[in-house]
């Protein structure tokens, strides 16, 4: 019998604002091209994913449901970032924008009565040692995306 291979979702953003096009999708797009999974007993998953409070809780609520991932790996984008940040955890507060239905989370809380940060177990400080791309910082951050806005350092 062969080995059933270990699912991988990958997620992108749709349009927000007066972007159209969302480069983390168009990233996403890219990264099925290269082949994971051709050699290997992966089987890559690439979905996009609105920019929508509900739908976005809804929806990852069934990848985790219909795939049974190993991995999920949710791609974002920040157009004033300087470098590819990997998120070591993501936060439940601190989401005042309207996503675009104009919706804002009440209290600025994701999740009502969730945890208040969600940590990966891959260590991104390790992944960011292994990874090289030429001319690009890659780093890691325990504070998806807060702080860069609050103007500290991150990592």
């Amino acid at each position: 019998m062969d080995p059933q291979p270990s699912c991988v979702v990958v997620t992108g953003f749709g349009r927000f604002l007066q972007h159209l096009v969302n480069s983390s999708w168009e990233a996403v797009k890219e990264l099925s091209k290269l082949g994971l999974g051709t050699d290997m007993e992966v089987e890559l998953r690439i979905l996009q994913l609105p920019v929508d409070y509900r739908e976005v809780k809804q929806r990852v609520t069934r990848i985790w449901k219909d795939f049974h991932p190993q991995l999920a790996v949710h791609v974002g984008v920040d157009i004033s970032a300087k470098a590819i940040f990997l998120e070591q955890c993501g936060k439940n507060r601190g989401y005042q924008d309207g996503d675009i239905r104009g919706f804002r989370p009440e209290g600025g809380v994701c999740l009502p009565g969730g945890p208040e940060v969600i940590a990966s177990r891959v260590s991104m400080t390790t992944v960011c040692k292994r990874l090289a791309i030429d001319g690009i910082e890659v780093t890691s951050s325990r504070d998806a995306g807060s702080s860069f806005y609050e103007g500290l350092p991150r990592a």
